[in-house]
């Protein structure tokens, strides 16, 4: 099962927008100070680098992703997630709006 909320977080109020539009998310901090984004990308194929390992978890719609070395492209659904290594990047492509939450480190 997704992520249905989180409770006695710190929210950015500005958007981080990404591809012209095509992912917006924002940034939150739990009381732990784990960080995490919230948001969504809309019908597009982008190409994402990442610093830190990341999790992308699916909270609603679906996406087709390939890892960085990878030639194969794999389905991510509502309440399904996959993990991208630190320094590396990953293709995601969407026909529907995903909605997701990643969890970094």
């Amino acid at each position: 099962m997704s992520t249905q909320q989180f409770d006695n977080v710190s929210v950015a109020t500005k958007a981080n927008v990404y591809f012209d539009g095509k992912c917006v998310s924002h940034s939150i901090t739990l009381a732990d100070g784990t960080k995490k984004s919230v948001g969504v990308v809309l019908p597009a194929t982008l190409t994402f680098n990442t610093g830190a390992p990341e999790i992308m978890e699916c909270v609603a719609g679906s996406c087709e992703y390939k890892l960085k070395g990878t030639d194969a492209w794999v389905k991510s659904s509502a309440g399904e997630k996959f993990n991208v290594p630190g320094n590396s990047s990953f293709e995601i492509r969407v026909t529907e709006p995903y909605h997701y939450v990643c969890h970094f480190g």
